[in-house]
């Protein structure tokens, strides 16, 4: 409506003449140009940075649970207790089996030493010497066969306390004492998810991500790869902690026409859960060279083109139809109409219409601060 309103006033008398009224006054921002991080907020959901379902390697009955739910646990804290009586058992029989090969060893070794000797007398023949020494070898296959066995028997027995795998937050126990658990069962006992630090995974257009390419190709914009990622929270607060992008999906869903980001953030108070809806801001490229102009100065038509108040070096309003991309702040980024060094009007578009005379307004003095204020 602003701009239909200049555009109206075209139709009335020229600028100010001799004795005329003297020109409008405004006020002028100049632009320059500058470095700007472009940034893009996308929305997503967290996931832990680590899970691990708890699974029984053997069959047993639980005999205790030893953690508490929902609580925090370290790596190789044991959760459940099976029954291991069975297991304790087994270890025994192979510990003893172990020493039975051992003793036999030891013996065949003595016959073989004794044998050795006297068959440098000639006291006995080759023969015998022979099956003596093949008898201490297969004594000393039977104790690395019996140590193998009594080493599987351990593990077992280790097995039926059941540990944590990693260090993390676990839920809820779907079993309770005295239930009977199998060895690689589908259903797990518990989830252990490590939050600290935690995965968000956000989505971007494939469409996006070829402009930003073909940019950077160009010339116009440089990778952004290391600028911190703000995080959002679903009640629009900003998250204390910024995260870091850590790799960007390979693949991108035929569905939706978009691929996954995923960014790592620090969460030491684990006030981000997985599963909760947040947004991030990301950073898209490095523009040396952007040309930022007050959003006020942005002029809108009916049709959405874009244009702008501009005053030129003879002092007269001059229309630029511009061209901008997004927002920084509480300016636009211009792609095409401005430059470095153009003044354009901010204040008093009111008063102006294009070809008409203008002048800069004086900035108003500035106050001595009083007593009050210096304290």
């Amino acid at each position: 409506m602003l701009v239909a309103t200049i555009l109206s006033a075209c139709s009335g008398g020229d600028g100010a003449g001799p004795g005329g009224p003297p020109p409008a006054e405004v006020t002028v921002v100049v632009l320059e140009t500058q470095t700007v991080t472009l940034t893009r907020e996308l929305s997503g959901r967290t996931s832990p940075y680590l899970v691990a379902e708890v699974r029984p390697q053997v069959t047993g009955i639980v005999k205790q649970r030893l953690f508490t739910e929902g609580g925090l646990v370290k790596p190789g804290q044991a959760l459940y207790q099976l029954d291991d009586a069975t297991y304790r058992a087994d270890a025994t029989s192979a510990r003893a089996g172990l020493a039975r090969a051992e003793a036999a060893l030891t013996v065949a070794r003595l016959r073989a030493k004794r044998s050795e000797e006297l068959l440098a007398t000639k006291a006995v023949s080759q023969q015998d010497y022979d099956g003596v020494v093949a008898a201490l070898q297969q004594a000393e296959a039977d104790v690395a066969a019996a140590k193998a066995a009594a080493g599987r028997a351990a593990v077992v027995l280790a097995y039926a306390r059941i540990s944590s795998p990693i260090a993390g937050r676990i839920g809820k126990s779907s079993v309770t004492p005295g239930a009977l658990v199998t060895a690689n069962q589908a259903d797990s006992l518990a989830t252990v998810q490590q939050v600290d630090p935690i995965y968000v995974d956000v989505t971007q257009s494939s469409s996006e991500l070829l402009g930003l390419r073909k940019q950077v190709a160009a010339g116009r914009l440089e990778a952004a790869n290391d600028v911190p990622v703000e995080i959002l929270l679903e009640d629009g607060s900003r998250y204390e902690h910024a995260g870091k992008l850590a790799f960007s999906e390979v693949t991108v869903d035929p569905g939706t026409g978009s691929y996954t980001l995923r960014v790592v953030v620090p969460n030491p108070d684990q006030v981000l859960l997985p599963g909760i809806y947040v947004r991030a801001i990301v950073g898209t490229g490095v523009r040396p060279d952007a040309v930022l102009a007050p959003q006020r100065g942005i002029l809108r038509g009916a049709k959405g083109e874009t244009s702008a108040m501009v005053l030129g070096a003879d002092n007269l309003v001059e229309m630029r139809s511009v061209r901008v991309s997004q927002t920084i702040g509480d300016q636009w980024l211009v792609e095409e109409g401005l430059a470095a060094g153009d003044r354009v009007i901010v204040e008093g578009l009111q008063k102006i219409r294009p070809g008409m005379p203008a002048r800069v307004a004086e900035a108003p003095p500035i106050e001595a601060p009083t007593a009050a204020a210096q304290h």
